[in-house]
């Protein structure tokens, strides 16, 4: 399984400011650890397609990921002061094509470079979102 470890100043840098600030119209999403039990914070860029809301994985196989499988798709999202719980569902690899698609052009150039090391769709997980 493909995966891209982010830098630290990815970790302790960016993702902080992009959280804070929204920055590519990211937001918060909250998973519980599936080994400590913690909460395990990141950006994500949600995106509709079809009348459904999407996230995906730019790097492949992450914690996150796997978090989230082992969180039976609970989690939540934050915007702001505003929060909202979800269950995910994982889309199988050969039904992610068309929403990596959307995907790829909201978030823009913030995510291309991901793709060019991790060409194919399979490599990003991706999960329809559903708030409770």
């Amino acid at each position: 399984m493909a995966y891209l470890k982010p830098p630290v100043f990815v970790r302790k840098v960016f993702n902080p400011l992009a959280m804070r600030l929204g920055m590519g119209g990211s937001q918060t999403l909250v998973v519980r650890r599936r080994k400590s039990g913690g909460e395990q914070v990141l950006p994500v860029i949600p995106v509709e397609h079809d009348g459904a809301r999407y996230i995906v994985s730019t790097r492949g196989e992450s914690d996150w990921v796997q978090n989230l499988r082992a969180a039976g798709g609970r989690g939540e999202i934050r915007r702001g002061r505003w929060t909202g719980t979800f269950t995910a569902t994982e889309i199988p690899a050969d039904r992610r094509e068309a929403i990596i698609a959307t995907y790829r052009e909201v978030a823009g150039k913030t995510v291309e470079g991901y793709w060019k090391k991790l060409p194919d769709s399979k490599d990003h997980p991706t999960f329809r979102i559903e708030q409770d």
